[in-house]
């Protein structure tokens, strides 16, 4: 459950990363994948709560994931860039 600002980046997070399949680099598309699986992971966390939740906490959820990510050691210098580009792209895009 979500308002419709949050339905509507839900929506255009699939098209980024669907759009990108066919023009991304192997890189790219393994840092978008990567990232997929967090806002996918986000928003399947948040809908288990059955309560409404806002684009500000999707968001918010999706950053405190690929941080503690990060912190852990996850991704290399090369890879933890191409994330965040993508995760900022992805966040003016939609």
């Amino acid at each position: 459950m979500q308002d419709s600002n949050t339905e509507h980046f839900i929506a255009r997070a699939a098209e980024f990363f669907d759009q990108l399949v066919p023009v991304a680099t192997d890189d790219e598309l393994f840092a978008a994948g990567y990232l997929r699986g967090h806002v996918d992971l986000a928003v399947g966390t948040l809908q288990l709560t059955e309560q409404p939740f806002s684009l500000a906490t999707l968001l918010q959820q999706v950053n405190d994931s690929l941080e503690q990510a990060i912190a852990q050691g996850e991704l290399n210098a090369t890879d933890e860039l191409l994330v965040q580009d993508i995760w900022q792209r992805l966040q003016q895009a939609a």
